[in-house]
């Protein structure tokens, strides 16, 4: 199972060692229209399985989706998939939203 991470966690890798770590949004494309996290790489949940050599596997990979379940479930599956740095970003946007950047919209 892959790790959780928390939002401030995730913020803390990124303003360290940017170039570390892929975040990776699988949310749907009117989601990332609604509010987005940058820099990120938006590939749709669905889209996954079909794009994956498009992701680097010699990078941490942190996945988010809305509130944390779609982002669990594909960081999984490039785990199953022999991924080895691959995280899940807990609560989402979401807990971005509220804990790292209230300037990023809140939705349901």
């Amino acid at each position: 199972m892959a790790a959780e991470l928390s939002a401030t966690d995730v913020a803390k890798r990124l303003h360290e060692a940017p170039d570390s770590v892929v975040l990776l949004d699988v949310r749907e494309p009117f989601e990332r229209e609604l509010a987005t996290i940058e820099p990120s790489r938006h590939i749709p949940m669905r889209e996954v399985p079909g794009r994956i050599g498009e992701l680097p596997k010699d990078r941490e990979i942190v996945v988010y989706c809305h509130g944390g379940t779609r982002s669990a479930m594909v960081a999984a599956f490039l785990e199953a998939h022999g991924f080895l740095s691959v995280a899940n970003l807990r609560g989402g946007i979401d807990a971005w939203s509220r804990l790292v950047d209230p300037t990023v919209p809140r939705y349901d």
